[in-house]
C-alpha cells in the first residue's frame, strides 16, 4: 500500500512539471533570466516522498529545463544547454550541465533536511513555520546556486548579455537574486506550508 501510494504521488508530481512545462506557467520571462514556479512541486516532494525522490524529480526538472532553453532559446539559454552555443564561438558548453541539474537536484534535497531540522529544533510545534522555512530554503537553494554558478563559469558572457561591465556583473547578479529570487522563495514558502500540511494529514490517516 505505501509503495503504491509513494508511486501514484511520484507521478503525480511528475505530470505536474511536464504540465508546467508546457504552459507559461512553469517558466515566465524577467528579462534574460526566467522566473519559474517548477521548483515548488520539487520541494513539496522532496519533504513528503524524501531527498531521494525528490532528488530525482530535481533532476527531471533540470532535465527540462535543458530541453526548453534548446528548443525556446533565449538570450542565456547557453548556461542551461550545451547544445546552444556560447557568445562569440560555434559551440556549446558542458558547463551549462552543472547549472541545468546540480542546483535542481539540491531543489530535491534541502527542504527535506530543513524540515526535519526545524521539526526536531522546535519538537513539532509550529510546523507551518517549518514547512515555510523548508519552501524558502529550497526555492534560495536554486536561485542562489543557479546565479552565483552563472558568474563563476559564464562571467564574461553574461555580462555581455546584460550589456555591463565585467566589475559589474556580481551587482547584478545580486539585483536577480534579491528583485526575482526572494519574492520567488516566499511564494515557495507559502505554497509549501500550505500544500504539505493537506499532504502531511493525509498521509497520517
Amino acid at each position: 500500500m505505501k509503495n503504491t501510494r509513494t508511486f501514484t504521488l511520484t507521478a503525480m508530481f511528475l505530470a505536474i512539471l511536464i504540465l508546467l512545462a508546457v504552459t507559461p506557467l512553469g517558466f515566465i520571462p524577467i528579462g534574460p533570466i526566467n522566473a519559474t514556479t517548477m521548483h515548488i512541486p520539487v520541494i513539496i516532494a522532496s519533504i513528503i516522498l524524501g531527498p531521494r525522490l525528490g532528488a530525482f524529480l530535481g533532476g527531471t526538472f533540470g532535465l527540462i529545463s535543458m530541453i526548453r532553453s534548446t528548443v525556446v532559446q533565449t538570450p542565456l539559454s547557453f548556461v542551461f544547454s550545451p547544445f546552444i552555443p556560447v557568445i562569440g564561438t560555434d559551440h556549446g558548453s558542458w558547463k551549462a550541465l552543472l547549472i541545468a541539474f546540480i542546483p535542481r537536484i539540491l531543489i530535491g534535497v534541502v527542504p527535506y533536511f530543513v524540515y526535519r531540522g526545524l521539526k526536531k529544533a522546535m519538537k513539532n510545534k509550529a510546523n507551518y513555520i517549518s514547512l515555510f522555512a523548508a519552501g524558502l530554503a529550497g526555492s534560495l537553494t536554486n536561485t542562489v546556486l543557479v546565479m552565483n554558478m552563472i558568474y563563476f563559469l559564464f562571467q564574461q558572457d553574461y555580462a555581455q548579455v546584460i550589456g555591463a561591465n565585467i566589475h559589474a556583473v556580481y551587482s547584478a547578479i545580486l539585483a536577480v537574486i534579491f528583485t526575482s529570487g526572494v519574492p520567488e522563495a516566499i511564494v515557495a514558502g507559502l505554497a509549501t506550508a500550505a500544500v504539505c500540511t493537506v499532504l502531511l494529514k493525509m498521509r497520517t490517516r
